[in-house]
């Protein structure tokens, strides 16, 4: 039988004609009379406490942007930004766009010759980094056709470089020296904003190139992810430069002048529980690791942190075990989302559905989400369909950066065509199967592995796992499994394979096991499934 569930407001996009980034989560905040309400706190493990209010905030961005203005850069000019979780990230991310420049964030886990690429790829005229990261950069920043100069944040000197196309300034010197611009720079709503790079399938990265209007196609995650109240602070376990985090620790709650809670230094299971304490928080968000070390690694619970209210994850998957076990120690249900650098979360479980373990949740109101074959009609009830986006989703990326006919394959025909795999069932929860390339044809079925995963991460001995396809030969392959168990415990590839027999279909029970004890993972912590296939054919060769 059908499952009722209460009526969800229809909605309506209301996207602006003129539109700047930088100016709605700061300059905007100050006018709605949230000048001295604290924006940012930054906990650094090494550096202390540090905070801005929403005044000091637009104040800084717009005396960076003054400061982009008297270098000499123009609309559109790329600015590349490589900071770690500190007050600087803000001023330079939102400052860039309210110089009408594109902001470039980046990790800080990449390599100097990584970042040379996307220096390199995005033609940025300025690197915005921190003094301490600046000796590993610059063996590899000299001689860029664009870069011109380095804005170093925390520098008490500024170092001699060999270089003859850089210059090297002290950020914080220019902040306190330069003038903040009195206009941002007006922007169109579709006019470029920031620019983020992911994993490209020719093994380089790809620039997503994203307009002021996707901050007006992130709103239904503010009102259905989200649930923000009056006096909101928010954890985040994130860093800045990642897409996810980009939108759920800056632009989404600065928009709704809430303030965010960030952390810079080494990771502790029981650091988060405290820092929730500590800034009476009532939104956490991370990611199923977060979680999953808290609950296994503290005594952490409710009592712990009585200020929080709501729970939030995204990334990778969250098992029904750990779920489970966070509703028991902290009493609250931990929301997913899945999304992707083109146009973040657009899925989501919401506080108006009760969570069904396994499934994604439903689309946002306002992201027009479709199920589709291969002749574009939309599949059925419970039959596989690539998700697909109408093209005019104020959420959706620009273009791809410099690659025409990447961006001609991905939407042509009025779609965005994710190239993720899901089914709808008849209560319209969506269920998420995976890409293409990650489904696996076994014996003329196609499993998912992301549900061989939820199941089997429910054994007790399985702390991590991935389903994968494994080719034993031409035309046969298997489901195989590779597991990371918990320390401390003993299990046997038989007792994992009859407890799969038991709780799958037959056709989607694994058939191989492999122990493991870490899997290959990108930057941002995603498992590389291609890697790991990889793996397994080389050891089976």
């Amino acid at each position: 039988m059908t499952q009722k569930f209460p009526p969800i407001a229809e909605w309506h996009w209301q996207v602006p004609t003129h539109l700047n980034i930088g100016v709605a989560c700061t300059d905007e905040q100050v006018s709605k009379g949230f000048g001295q309400r604290l924006a940012m706190i930054v906990e650094d493990e090494q550096r202390g406490t540090s905070r801005y209010t929403y005044a000091e905030l637009a104040d800084a961005s717009s005396r960076f942007a003054g400061v982009l203005k008297e270098l000499g850069l123009s609309r559109n000019d790329r600015v590349l930004i490589r900071l770690p979780n500190a007050l600087a990230y803000p001023v330079a991310f939102f400052g860039a766009m309210k110089a009408g420049a594109i902001a470039v964030p980046t990790s800080t886990l990449l390599a100097g010759r990584e970042v040379r690429y996307l220096a390199e790829d995005s033609g940025a005229r300025v690197l915005v980094t921190h003094a301490d990261m600046w000796p590993e950069l610059a063996p590899h920043l000299d001689e860029l056709p664009n870069l011109q100069y380095v804005l170093l944040a925390g520098a008490s000197t500024i170092p001699k470089t060999a270089s003859a196309t850089l210059t090297l300034m002290s950020l914080d010197a220019l902040l306190e020296s330069v003038s903040p611009i009195t206009t941002a720079v007006q922007t169109l709503a579709n006019d470029p904003a920031y620019l983020v790079y992911t994993s490209g399938t020719t093994g380089f990265p790809k620039g997503v190139l994203h307009g002021h209007r996707a901050l007006i196609g992130r709103l239904p995650a503010s009102r259905y992810w989200f649930n923000f109240v009056e006096d909101e602070r928010i954890v985040h376990s994130g860093k800045f430069n990642w897409t996810y985090v980009l939108g759920s620790a800056l632009m989404d709650p600065l928009y709704h002048g809430k303030t965010v809670i960030v952390y810079e230094g080494k990771n502790d299971a029981t650091l988060w529980p405290r820092l929730m304490a500590k800034h009476e928080c009532t939104t956490f968000i991370g990611v199923p690791t977060i979680y999953r070390q808290i609950i296994q690694k503290t005594n952490y619970g409710r009592q712990d942190v009585p200020s929080l209210r709501h729970c939030m994850s995204a990334g990778e998957h969250l098992s029904d075990a750990m779920l489970n076990a966070w509703r028991e120690r902290f009493g609250l249900d931990i929301y997913e989302a899945i999304g992707m650098s083109e146009i973040s979360y657009y899925i989501s479980q919401n506080i108006y559905h009760p969570i069904r373990p396994g499934s994604a949740g439903f689309p946002q109101p306002g992201h027009d989400v479709h199920l589709l074959d291969e002749n574009l009609q939309e599949v059925e009830v419970d039959e596989e369909g690539m998700i697909c986006i109408p093209d005019d989703d104020p959420g959706l990326f620009l273009e791809y950066w410099k690659l025409p006919e990447a961006t001609r394959e991905a939407r042509h025909d009025g779609w965005f065509f994710t190239g993720d795999y899901a089914r709808r069932d008849k209560d319209g929860y969506i269920w998420f199967l995976g890409r293409k390339d990650d489904i696996i044809n076994t014996f003329g079925y196609r499993v998912s592995p992301h549900e061989v995963e939820r199941v089997m991460k429910t054994h007790p001995a399985v702390a991590d796992c991935v389903a994968v396809g494994e080719t034993i030969a031409p035309d046969k392959t298997l489901v195989a499994l590779c597991v990371v168990p918990h320390a401390n415990t003993s299990v046997t590839e038989a007792e994992l394979l009859a407890y799969g027999e038991k709780n799958l279909a037959r056709y989607k029970a694994p058939k191989k096991i492999h122990f493991m004890t870490e899997f290959p993972r990108t930057k941002n912590g995603k498992v590389l499934r291609k890697q790991l296939v990889a793996m397994l054919a080389k050891e089976s060769s």
